[in-house]
């Protein structure tokens, strides 16, 4: 069988037009954006006109927009720079027990310089209750991180509803939108974001380059110091390719027709897989809630692992890509309370723009195959 690539969520093929638009910047506009020579010029001008694609794509202002070297980067300028900002008053942080280990990382790092760390649960469905959120927050709260969609799972969050709390108790909130952006609408103004992250590799540009969008006024300390890069928010002279790269990523992604294509061969999947299995399989994730291209299901009473195993040529994964591998049950799982039973037997097929219907029908065959029973 040729190999079929199902895991989208973990990073996606630089589609042909980025690599097509970052091909001339290996030998043109090779001069350093921030000189004031003619070398200078382009690289400037292509830098600008990235970091408009990107603001363009959240509805953001250009100048909202810092450049990373990926989400992970992004989801630590937003939560460290928050928590050593000069201005900030008080050392509580709300996030999720779900969350990215980018922003649980982060989080448990700073519980060291005195953070004190709400981890907010979620019900079975990986949802988490805004009430929540609104019952959580002390004098104390500077920040509130919540992702907009889950990576291992696909479930949307309710953004806009915990953006609005957040704006009642003037705290700063984040966003971890690295597996949102490109799949469903992320507009900073319509979730009530202060802070959004973007990963290039999860919309089809290159792996190494991300972007914070930051709310005009919002004050962070940065995590690298040196010259004053991006208005003094991140130090080190830009990757003009890289951003190009990410820039042209984002302008295509505004079109989000694609998506309904995916959809419903993920929708085909999950559909093949009930009719084959019967109450072998078992949904993990909300049923409507959650992203177009993202299909977690567990075969009950079986190892996920084992059965990728036996799946030879497709690519797919047992749980978040950071925890591949693992004979364990996944934290996100256990945080929903999946039974150990159901939760083990966990993979996550992730689609993409370049997935077809023979792909999935393959898949659905090769499973048939294998004992599951």
């Amino acid at each position: 069988m040729p190999p079929i690539y199902l895991d989208y969520n973990a990073s996606t093929p630089v589609d042909p037009a980025v690599a097509a638009a970052m091909r001339p910047l290996l030998e043109e506009a090779f001069g350093n954006p921030s000189s004031g020579h003619w070398a200078s010029t382009p690289a400037k001008a292509a830098l600008e006109r990235a970091r408009g694609q990107v603001a363009a794509l959240i509805g953001a202002a250009p100048e909202e927009i810092v450049f990373t070297s990926g989400g992970s980067e992004a989801d630590n300028l937003a939560i460290k720079g928050t928590f050593f900002a000069p201005n900030r008053h008080g050392a509580h942080i709300i996030t999720s027990a779900i969350e990215h280990p980018a922003v649980l990382a982060p989080c448990r790092f700073l519980q060291g310089f005195g953070a004190s760390v709400t981890h907010l649960p979620v019900d079975r469905t990986g949802l988490i209750d805004p009430e929540d959120v609104r019952r959580a927050i002390t004098p104390q709260t500077v920040l509130i991180s919540i992702m907009h969609a889950n990576n291992e799972v696909g479930t949307i969050q309710p953004i806009a509803e915990i953006g609005a709390i957040a704006r009642q108790h003037g705290i700063r909130f984040h966003t971890d939108a690295a597996q949102s952006v490109g799949k469903i609408p992320t507009r900073v103004d319509e979730l009530g974001v202060d802070m959004l992250t973007v990963a290039g590799h999860k919309l089809y540009a290159p792996k190494g380059v991300g972007a914070l969008y930051v709310r005009s006024g919002l004050e962070l300390e940065p995590l690298i110091h040196g010259a004053g890069h991006e208005s003094g928010r991140r130090a080190g002279t830009e990757s003009v390719l890289l951003a190009t790269g990410l820039g042209t990523a984002c302008a295509l992604a505004a079109d989000l027709a694609s998506m309904r294509h995916v959809e419903a061969l993920r929708d085909r999947l999950w559909k093949a897989l009930q009719e084959r299995f019967n109450e072998g399989v078992a949904l993990n994730g909300h049923p409507t809630h959650r992203l177009p291209n993202t299909l977690n299901v567990s075969f009950v009473g079986r190892i996920g692992a084992d059965i990728l195993g036996q799946l030879r040529n497709v690519a797919a994964s047992t749980g978040s890509a950071c925890h591949s591998g693992q004979i364990e049950l996944s934290p996100v799982l256990a945080a929903m309370r999946v039974p150990e039973r159901i939760g083990m037997g966990a993979i996550r097929f992730s689609l993409g723009r370049h997935t077809t219907a023979d792909e999935i029908e393959a898949v659905v065959a090769r499973l048939a195959t294998i004992s599951l029973s």
